[in-house]
């Protein structure tokens, strides 16, 4: 499971990706999809220490993605916020998970792992905003789900 701060970042990403590369403020993100503003300030200034976002102070500031949604990946906020599920931890334990130092578990970790990578590696914001934005459309046509 990705965390919290993941979770907001795809987010509030996805929501910058249906702007259409208009600078948006932090706290109209915030308010658009319910993300705590003071947490999204924080994860919008890893994300940009990281190269993901661009950040313009002042008027007529804000956040753009900085590079195109198709081209940022889940592994890449995952990676930039530090979230535990790419660290290669010991699914029994504390420990790093390595072929060297293999537990009951390993096997059975290694490729599922693998498998949750490969995938936050292939998912990209430009395919959750694309979600995001035909979900929304369903909800507002009566009669669809």
């Amino acid at each position: 499971m990705l965390s919290q701060g993941v979770g907001y970042a795809i987010s509030a990403l996805s929501f910058l990706a249906a702007a259409g590369g208009k600078s948006l403020l932090v706290k109209d993100i915030a308010a658009a999809t319910g993300i705590p503003p003071a947490y999204l300030a924080k994860i919008v200034h890893a994300l940009g220490k990281r190269g993901v976002v661009a950040t313009q102070r002042g008027v007529g500031g804000g956040v753009t993605l900085a590079r195109p949604a198709s081209d940022i990946s889940l592994f890449d906020l995952a990676l930039a916020l530090q979230d535990p599920v790419v660290e290669p931890m010991c699914l029994l334990g504390g420990a790093v998970c390595s072929d060297e130092r293999a537990c009951p578990a390993h096997e059975f970790w290694k490729a599922q792992r693998a498998e949750i990578h490969s995938y936050l590696q292939t998912t990209r914001v430009s395919d959750v905003a694309a979600f995001e934005a035909d979900r929304m459309w369903k909800a507002s046509k009566p009669g669809t789900v």
